[in-house]
């Protein structure tokens, strides 16, 4: 009877959910739903926040407003979801519509005359109830492939209005537009040792299951012989019937000898725990395979608000003379279920493979840890990690070696280098660059006099970098003394090497212009439609600035006529 009450409550406060409204949002686009990527979806450092639509692998279809509403915010920016549109409605909930094309008509000209009223591409705007009023299915955008979309599609979220918290749009009835009669793939199981002196089928690393598949389309996994504590690990995506694309699952659950003793499920979360997903997955594995495996249990607890875990945070505690048995059941929101057994035996026997080399630096999570050798230091502030390790730490040639990037922060830590060995002059062109193989990337960099500031949340190497150089501005075909009349746009392309670009402004006759950036092209384009274009001849002048002030101007001179 007891079992019986833990598991009821257990289940419950997992798969418990709130009465959301079915019936009351129609579907963004005309055509048929196909998803390329679904709520909480593991993607590079965060959950993806809502569905991917695929758009029949063009831009151009037209975007409906899901409900009545108003648009409440406008976003427009060179990466993340691009050109986005927020519609707040008044059932508690606001649409969030990402990568578009352009928006059209009264919204159109709102956001272009933002657009001359900031001299700026990349705008934010939030709006008041009856400034942009929409209506349920009318067109408010055209999709696209702005930001970082990755190809043509449409992003689409739902967020509560007063949390802010992103919902699944499943939740909303959305599921009835997709037919998903498939069970989830579960391409690999792992068992991880946690402690020293645990150890898995004579390993103290991370161990691959071999899986077999069995009539009932369970997998039974090979017998585990382990002692001390321990985890598993799943590989795991799911696919519906029409889209044909690797998702993820929806709900995961574990049980040792029938207990519920770990679990969660992507109903809803908010932004600030997205970054969970590198506590939630094997990091290091992800930085040196690709591969997202999802740890099924919490060696340090974090506070992911969707993991319900017993007292044990999912960890099995194999102890001499106990046989046991693990079992994952994975789901997709259809509830099509796969599920893995795996037992377990104690015994001890001689380790094969022993644990990587340790280094004689020690970070202890929950505390501030400070790091100096020569001219650099680091320091870590409590909770800036999610578990405690041991770090390699080391400068050599002018280079800060701060272990590497398979140790997920969550949070900013700080690196200071001073300098010996620039002019004062050129102080004013140096920035802390993360220097990569054949790449620098640019961090915002604090300056002191000498002293050198900046705060990341990535392990790896650091140096100071000299940036001298100013950008490029390039165009394909020379525009000097030509007739322009039968063009609708012009097109530069811009670069910097080293720190980066920073702002690109376009004048035509003395005026501002809107050049509109694509960040994977690296091309600014500008439409003569906006009607700043001047009958006969035109002076057009282009600064670029990278983020150490070196800029570069393009001047040229055309004509265009007006009278077609």
């Amino acid at each position: 009877m007891r079992f019986s009450l833990f598991f009821i409550f257990f289940y419950y406060s997992i798969f418990a959910q709130v009465n959301y409204p079915t019936d009351y949002f129609r579907p963004p686009l005309d055509i048929p739903m196909q998803l390329s990527g679904n709520f909480g979806e593991l993607r590079p450092n965060h959950f993806h926040a809502g569905f991917d639509f695929k758009t029949l692998q063009k831009e151009g279809l037209e975007v409906h407003a899901v409900a009545d509403g108003y648009v409440s915010r406008i976003k427009i920016s060179t990466f993340g979801n691009g050109k986005t549109i927020y519609i707040t409605h008044s059932n508690g909930y606001t649409s969030v519509y990402g990568h578009l094309q352009r928006a059209t008509d009264a919204i159109e000209d709102f956001i272009k005359k933002t657009h001359y009223e900031e001299q700026s591409f990349e705008i934010e705007k939030y709006l008041k109830p009856g400034e942009l009023v929409v209506t349920k299915g009318q067109i408010i955008g055209l999709s696209g492939n702005t930001g970082a979309s990755e190809g043509p599609h449409l992003h689409f979220e739902f967020r509560d209005n007063i949390t802010e918290n992103i919902i699944n749009p499943m939740l909303f009835g959305f599921d009835k537009f997709l037919k998903d009669t498939k069970k989830p793939i579960v391409y690999a199981v792992y068992a991880y040792p946690i402690d020293n002196e645990s150890m898995v089928n004579q390993s103290k690393r991370p161990l691959l299951l071999n899986l077999v598949l069995q009539k009932d389309g369970a997998y039974l996994g090979d017998q585990v012989v382990a002692n001390g504590r321990i985890g598993f690990g799943i590989n795991t995506f799911d696919y519906d019937d029409v889209s044909f694309n690797k998702n993820g699952v929806y709900k995961v659950q574990t049980f040792y000898n029938g207990n519920p003793n770990f679990g969660y499920q992507f109903d809803t979360y908010s932004f600030d725990e997205m970054r969970y997903i590198n506590a939630l997955i094997d990091y290091p594995m992800y930085k040196k395979t690709q591969q997202r495996v999802q740890k099924l249990f919490m060696k340090s607890p974090y506070n992911f608000s969707i993991i319900k875990t017993d007292a044990t945070n999912g960890v099995v505690n194999v102890v001499p003379n106990l046989t046991g048995q693990y079992r994952i059941v994975v789901a997709d929101f259809f509830g099509n279920l796969t599920t893995v057994s795996i037992p377990i035996v104690t015994k001890v026997l001689p380790v094969i493979i022993e644990k990587e080399p340790i280094s004689k630096y020690f970070v202890k999570a929950k505390n501030e840890s400070n790091f100096t050798k020569e001219n650099m230091s680091v320091f870590f502030p409590p909770n800036t990690f999610y578990e405690d390790f041991n770090l390699n730490f080391d400068v050599k040639n002018d280079t800060l070696f701060l272990h590497s990037d398979t140790v997920p922060a969550h949070s900013n830590f700080t690196i200071e280098i001073e300098d010996h060995k620039f002019s004062e002059a050129q102080r004013e062109k140096l920035f802390i660059g993360s220097i990569g193989v054949n790449k620098i990337g640019y961090n915002y960099t604090f300056r002191k006099d000498s002293i050198f500031k900046i705060n990341v949340k990535t392990l790896g190497k650091y140096a100071l970098v000299l940036d001298t150089v100013p950008p490029k501005i390039t165009i394909s075909k020379p525009i000097e003394g030509q007739w322009l009349t039968n063009r609708k746009f012009i097109q530069f392309s811009i670069s910097d090497g080293l720190s980066g670009i920073k702002s690109y402004n376009g004048y035509l006759n003395g005026k501002w212009i809107l050049f509109e950036y694509d960040n994977k092209t690296k091309k600014i384009t500008h439409n003569f439609s906006d009607g700043i274009v001047a009958e006969g001849a035109n002076e057009l002048k282009i600064i670029v600035m990278d983020n150490l002030g070196n800029s570069t101007i393009f001047e040229t001179r055309f004509f265009r006529s007006q009278k077609q």
